[in-house]
């Protein structure tokens, strides 16, 4: 789900190498153990020392990940087959001298996490992110690169955008270091699913290659869900991307012992997950859809601040509000306009998202633009100290796709007939097609040239992207007729993190959150609650009824122990601030014509020529009907999607 940039130049892989590349060939020997052995062949050298690295990030992720930790049996030879002499310089590089000319560098990698950062092998598959698995050397970054995989199992294949060799037995090409290390191979039994699709001047090839343990059949109907989100996000910006071999590749692991994740790249994308297509197939596909959308933003539409991509250093940028949280505001709307979710699930998720954003502590400390500046330290970001991020950072996946709604429900509201395709569009045209990087004041100018209102983009930004104010969700929703209301206007909240209960205490299992009643009250995690207004609380169900018998507002004594210490104050009871967002209909208020068309016009699939809708199938009672009717499988009673409590 992170970020990838990286510049590079295409050079067909099928044409003849001006340089000599640099030759890879891994095997799996001891895939049991999550070993593989790698040789590296550098060639036409000069004779001063090589120098050769593991990366210390991986494109698409900000912080660093350290990847020679996982190296080790590092020997090399020259041309001729003699032994060189190897210096580890650093934790991430080898110099190699007293060679020839010829390096030929063989090492053991380990990996045991199959996402979309690192490297796991076994019995199953061999899932490699390049910067995890490939060493490379400096200076021979723009060499031209070849890969032999020995693969293990003669049912096993290859999945990747790196290029096939003809002529070559599972060879696979790329241009450079750039794009190789921006290239993660699946070596595995998985099923292939592909079809074209034709949009203005460009046809594709779309190749879902998915691993899994699930039948046929779920294959089938999960790729026609995964082609409807594909055509949906094709009609926003109006084409599909000239991917470099006309392919772009979904890569699936969808197992029990790999861990979740996605990661674009620029033509393909990692998915991972536990969940299976017969129970989960709408969670995997929000992933689909999210990392699909990074084939316009992101990987063409690219942040300056990540251009190129340093594998060396993290990687920060102020523009992952839009590259990510725009892209995230996309997922269910994609969805929903593929006729997947319901109006009923997709307002739902657009209430737990606003409630994340509006009532978060660290919303107040910094706009969209300074928080994105944070993907070094939580885009799986490594440390063992605690951190205060609860009250000082809110995520830019959420941050940005809370302003993408705000910003599309001004403009379809402000301007007739414009909407946030119109931006996305247009930013498309004037960056993406042409890689052109951009930074924030970049969208601003486009945002200005959309509307033809220079003084609405530039109040626009200074609000709600360098500053932290919220838009008026509640009158903007309520055009589409959606209610953005308190979910709990009557019940009283003291904001407890996670309660673990004794027959004479309750403790705090994680830090209090800022401003709630806890918090002021001078808590923090680990403390002791002996008593509140006097009485012991050690179950949910006591503090359930305590908090039934008080109002927001009131206040009561608090004996609690704080790191040995024994104190008491004053706590001050709240209003539960859960928000929720639900269709009028749902609470008796009248959809009018306006809103209906307003509600569609927002919502509907976008398509020239609408596609069939999708059926789900019920294993149970044995009938098909349409996803967005969200029948439960056993009854038919439509669901009731209720927020979770903090």
């Amino acid at each position: 789900m992170g970020c990838l940039i990286l510049l590079f130049v295409l050079t067909l892989a099928s044409q003849s190498f001006a340089q000599s590349p640099v030759s890879y060939h891994i095997t799996f020997e001891n895939a049991a153990h999550h070993e593989a052995e790698i040789t590296v062949v550098f060639s036409e050298l000069s004779t001063d020392p090589l120098e050769v690295r593991m990366s210390r990030t991986s494109p698409g992720r900000y912080a660093l990940h350290e990847f020679a930790k996982n190296v080790y049996n590092v020997r090399a030879t020259d041309g001729q087959g003699r032994s060189v002499v190897i210096e580890r310089a650093n934790p991430h590089q080898w110099n190699v001298a007293g060679h020839n000319g010829t390096v030929r560098l063989t090492y053991t990698v380990f990996g045991d996490r199959a996402d979309g950062t690192y490297l796991a092998i076994d019995r199953t598959h061999a899932h490699m992110n390049t910067p995890a698995t490939f060493m490379w050397a400096r200076g021979l970054e723009d060499r031209p690169i070849e890969v032999t995989l020995a693969i293990p199992d003669p049912a096993w294949n290859v999945a990747t955008q790196l290029e096939e060799t003809s002529g070559k037995t599972d060879t696979y090409t790329a241009p450079n270091l750039a794009y190789f290390i921006d290239s993660p191979i699946e070596v595995s039994a998985f099923d292939v699913r592909e079809w074209t699709v034709t949009s203005m001047d460009r046809t594709a090839t779309i190749r879902l290659a998915i691993h899994h343990d699930g039948s046929a059949a779920e294959t089938d109907a999960y790729a026609k869900m995964v082609q409807a989100v594909v055509l949906e996000q094709g009609a926003i910006f109006g084409k599909l991307p000239d991917y470099d071999y006309g392919v772009y590749t979904f890569i699936a692991d969808y197992l029990p012992h790999v861990n979740g994740d996605g990661m674009e790249h620029r033509n393909s994308t990692i998915l991972s997950s536990t969940g299976s297509l017969r129970r989960n197939p709408i969670g995997l596909l929000g992933t689909v859809s999210h990392e699909f959308f990074h084939c316009w933003n992101v990987e063409r539409i690219r942040p300056a601040t990540l251009e190129p991509f340093d594998l060396e250093h993290a990687n920060m940028s102020s523009e992952l509000w839009f590259a990510e949280g725009f892209t995230s505001y996309y997922d269910d709307l994609t969805m929903k306009r593929a006729g997947i979710l319901s109006i009923d699930r997709y307002a739902a998720g657009l209430g737990r998202n606003l409630h994340g954003v509006i009532n978060a502590p660290g919303r107040r400390s910094a706009g969209p633009a300074d928080m994105s500046k944070n993907a070094t330290f939580v885009d799986a970001g490594v440390s063992i100290d605690r951190r205060n991020f609860q009250n000082t950072h809110l995520s830019y996946y959420s941050y940005g796709a809370a302003i993408g709604l705000g910003l599309d429900l001004t403009l379809r509201t402000r301007f007739p007939n414009l909407t946030l395709d119109d931006f996305m569009r247009a930013v498309w045209v004037k960056h993406g097609e042409k890689e052109i990087p951009y930074v924030n004041e970049d969208l601003q100018t486009v945002l200005g040239e959309v509307t033809g209102d220079v003084g609405f983009a530039r109040e626009f930004f200074a609000n709600h992207i360098f500053g932290n104010e919220v838009v008026d969700y509640k009158s903007l929703l309520a055009r589409a007729g959606l209610l953005f209301r308190k979910a709990y206007p009557d019940s009283t909240w003291m904001g407890q993190p996670g309660i673990v209960y004794s027959d004479t205490s309750a403790v705090l299992r994680g830090p209090t959150r800022m401003g709630s009643p806890l918090y002021r009250a001078g808590l923090d995690r680990g403390d002791v609650i002996h008593s509140i207004a006097g009485r012991m609380i050690t179950s949910d169900a006591g503090m359930v009824k305590l908090l039934a018998d008080y109002q927001s507002g009131e206040t009561v004594s608090i004996e609690y122990t704080s790191r040995g210490i024994r104190t008491s104050g004053d706590l001050t009871f709240q209003e539960h601030p859960q928000i929720e967002v639900i269709p009028f209909e749902n609470v008796g208020q009248v959809v009018t014509p306006a809103i209906r068309d307003f509600r569609q016009h927002w919502l509907s699939s976008k398509l020239a020529q609408p596609q069939p809708a999708l059926q789900r199938y019920c294993h149970t009672c044995k009938r098909t009907f349409p996803f967005e009717l969200e029948f439960c499988s056993y009854d038919g009673e439509t669901l009731n999607i209720i927020p979770p409590q903090d």
